[in-house]
């Protein structure tokens, strides 16, 4: 398998990053994983969605919180638009699991990856929680 890390093809990823992979493999053909140890380096990215990061990935598998109650955990209570607007710009969804997130009402909310609300669905239904197709359907009206 080739990689690209840090700017340069290697043929074979190092170790931790090998591990992470086969996980992933193995969550996506439906044996639920834990990512919440894997180690991500938040430096470059600003303090407010730094917060918001580390508080999405306290959200359990299975379980979910809106943009709202995502703001409040984070003591920011009137910026749940704010919280999805960095979750939008979240690079790695399965580690900082921003699927988790929903709109008010159990609403399925957005998803910038790939897929858009089809894969939150089955990400989400990958840890036993079911997303309505309705509300994906009239998202995408």
């Amino acid at each position: 398998m080739v990689a690209l890390i840090h700017g340069a093809l290697v043929d074979t990823p190092p170790p931790a990053i090998a591990e992470l992979i086969k996980k992933i493999q193995v969550h996506l053909q439906g044996v639920r994983q834990d990512f919440s140890e894997v180690k991500v380096d938040l430096g470059s990215v600003p303090p407010f969605a730094q917060q918001v990061y580390n508080a999405t990935r306290k959200i359990p598998a299975g379980q979910t919180m809106t943009y709202g109650q995502l703001a409040k955990a984070i003591d920011r209570p009137g910026a749940a638009r704010a919280v999805g607007q960095a979750l939008g710009r979240n690079q790695i969804p399965l580690i900082i699991p921003c699927h988790r997130v929903l709109a008010a009402g159990g609403k399925a909310g957005g998803f910038s990856a790939p897929g858009g609300l089809v894969t939150k669905a089955l990400l989400l239904a990958l840890e036993g929680f079911t997303l309505g197709l309705p509300a994906i359907a009239a998202r995408k009206a």
